[in-house]
């Protein structure tokens, strides 16, 4: 990974080599605001429809009376009784996600389970699950009076172990923390274990849950001008294979370069510019040749500074190919997940030149911008 500090901007990059050992996304799930499955992300996000819905007073004590949530998500209901007693929300969104993911490519998976990984994106983990412990130990007659069946859940890599656990995984697992980047920081971190042969299969994505917790923290932390805007929750996942170990026609789409940076204070637009040059550069085209765009949508003043951006360079119409994820809420880390999602939906669609390219901006008002650049193929 290399790194380059120049006055106020650092800048972070990584991307797949220009080799037939370029990493191909061959199968993808998602378990999103507009129900379990990616059939349902699909016709939700093309319909350009809103998940919104109201939440129950008396399940949840959020700050907003609003969200978007994946409809009728009980854990038992999704994934059984045995195991899930203790589990927390977005453990079970994972879970729920690699398992649709592992069953819609039965028998296609290059690798077995000793050689397939999991990368997934966060921003923390479960942010109820540790104020919850820690609350336990603060209130309980000694501060060791805590159940420990739910210390797992407030470590931040319990969802992709668990993941791992389930599905019964043993390749190398990881857990990456990046906010709103943390689908694509997945999604470089997953090539990177193809290239060096660390993995035949990776699955890889990112998942974000919706809690009281979650809502309290944003309602505190969030600036002025991005005020209402309502939380989603999902989880995102992707199966990565080398494009030399995959048939002709199996691939969804090429994995061409990864790149993000870190600015500072009024210094979005000029460093996501230069993330921009970068990741072209890596991948090796031009602005002009980019179909469709999909940007973080982040409320605000910075979203508005991306949108300007990637406007500038790609053109209103590259941008409105790609589906706004505004019916699904913010999904913090999740978001670039499900950018990858939408972009794949429009190309199964086929209305699309055969090849097109597609480039995925994400934006964390916490100073992290990320792009990628993908290579639609097989509707």
């Amino acid at each position: 990974m290399d790194s380059e500090q120049d006055g106020m901007t650092m800048t972070f990059s990584a991307s797949a080599t220009a080799t037939l050992s370029r990493p191909v996304i061959t199968a993808w799930s998602a378990v999103s605001p507009y129900g379990i499955g990616k059939d349902e992300f699909a016709a939700g996000v093309l319909a350009r429809k809103s998940a919104t819905s109201a939440l129950d007073p008396d399940a949840w004590a959020a700050p907003d009376d609003r969200a978007c949530l994946v409809p009728g998500f009980e854990l038992r209901d999704v994934l059984g009784k045995k195991g899930t007693r203790s589990m927390d929300r977005v453990t079970g969104l994972a879970v729920t996600a690699v398992r649709d993911l592992l069953r819609d490519c039965e028998g296609k998976r290059k690798g077995g389970d000793e050689e397939t990984a999991l990368v997934l994106g966060t921003t923390t983990g479960s942010a109820q699950s540790m104020m919850d412990f820690t609350r336990a130990s603060l209130v309980g007659d000694r501060p060791f009076y805590v159940d420990p069946s739910l210390m797992p859940n407030a470590v931040m890599n319990c969802a992709a172990g668990q993941c791992a656990i389930w599905h019964r995984l043993k390749g190398p697992n990881t857990t990456i923390a990046g906010g709103r980047v943390a689908g694509l920081s997945a999604l470089s971190y997953a090539a990177g274990l193809l290239r060096t042969g660390r993995a035949e299969t990776v699955l890889c994505g990112a998942a974000e849950e919706f809690s009281n917790a979650r809502a309290w923290l944003d309602h505190h932390r969030r600036n002025e001008d991005a005020a209402g805007a309502l939380l989603g929750e999902g989880c995102a996942m992707f199966m990565l294979e080398s494009a030399s170990d995959v048939g002709q026609g199996d691939a969804l789409a090429e994995v061409l370069a990864v790149e993000s940076r870190v600015y500072f204070d009024t210094g979005l637009r000029a460093v996501l510019d230069a993330c921009l040059d970068g990741v072209l550069t890596r991948a090796g085209v031009e602005a002009k040749d980019v179909w469709a765009v999909s940007a973080s949508g982040l409320a605000g003043h910075a979203g508005d500074e991306e949108r300007g951006a990637l406007t500038a360079r790609f053109g209103a119409d590259a941008l409105d190919r790609a589906p706004s994820l505004d019916g699904a809420g913010d999904t913090s880390a999740a978001s670039a997940a499900f950018q990858i999602g939408s972009l794949l939906s429009t190309a199964g669609r086929g209305e699309r030149p055969a090849g097109s390219l597609a480039v995925v901006s994400s934006v964390d008002d916490d100073g992290i911008v990320a792009c990628a650049v993908l290579r639609l193929l097989a509707d």
